[in-house]
């Protein structure tokens, strides 16, 4: 059954939740996101989706001290996966060595995919690419840039590289509530062998019993920020239509 992933996205230390993508439509939900990661694994979550939003557009790590503390706390409970600034197999070796699950490379996938492929192949089942587009082209640089790639050729260049699962954003969607691109995400899923997480634009229940539709069995799952901290989602109903497996 597929994954519901909740998000943490990390600015200047707090979770935050953007709009489209610009940090400068940042709403604070909890500024000790530890908390938040230990309530979302007293809901039931078993994955956690974590990104540094400073560090995906200083292409450093800014929020270590947070991912340090959310591992801390729910690292031994919870799967989780962290995006934003991987951009060295140094990084990789040491997120990893802290007891991530996953780490998300994104930028890195257009700028350097030979990385991905030998990080795949060092770390089995621990790389996932993440594919942020916008107007079906793929932007990197913390979505400050648009690349001429479309999500499926980015996607095509690691079809046989390992790679664990593709995190892919509709960037038009992210944030608004206006429900999960389902055409390109299918599209997506549908042109590779990897697993596609739908990651931009979740809304209500209507979406995650959509993941459950049969044209959407070759998701993992989908990944929910504002829908879950604004109420919109009822996360025991969604564990129950998922099959439990949050």
């Amino acid at each position: 059954m597929p994954i519901l992933f909740p998000a943490i996205d990390l600015k200047d230390g707090a979770c935050v939740r953007l709009k489209l993508g610009l940090m400068d439509e940042a709403t604070v939900y909890n500024a000790d996101p530890a908390a938040q990661a230990r309530s979302f694994q007293a809901d039931g979550f078993s994955h956690l989706h974590v990104v540094d939003l400073n560090g995906a557009f200083a292409g450093t790590a800014i929020n270590g001290e947070a991912v340090d503390a959310i591992l801390t706390e729910v690292g031994g409970l919870m799967k989780v996966q962290l995006g934003g600034g991987i951009r060295t197999m140094a990084d990789i070796e040491r997120w990893l060595g802290k007891g991530l699950a996953r780490v998300i490379l994104g930028t890195v996938a257009v700028r350097d995919p030979d990385l991905v492929i030998e990080a795949s192949r060092r770390f089995p089942g621990q790389i996932a690419v993440g594919i942020d587009a916008k107007g079906g082209k793929v932007a990197v640089e913390g979505w400050a840039e648009t690349s001429e790639l479309s999500a499926i050729e980015l996607a095509k260049r690691f079809e046989d590289a390992g790679v664990a699962a593709i995190v892919y954003t509709d960037i038009d969607r992210d944030g608004v509530l206006a429900g999960i691109n389902w055409e390109a995400t299918i599209d997506l899923a549908e042109a590779v062998s990897i697993p596609v997480i739908a990651s931009g634009g979740l809304a209500s229940m209507a979406d995650v019993v959509r993941l459950t539709m049969p044209d959407a069995a070759r998701l993992e799952g989908a990944i929910s920020g504002r829908a879950l901290y604004d109420g919109r989602i009822d996360t025991k109903e969604a564990l129950r239509v998922l099959g439990g497996d949050c």
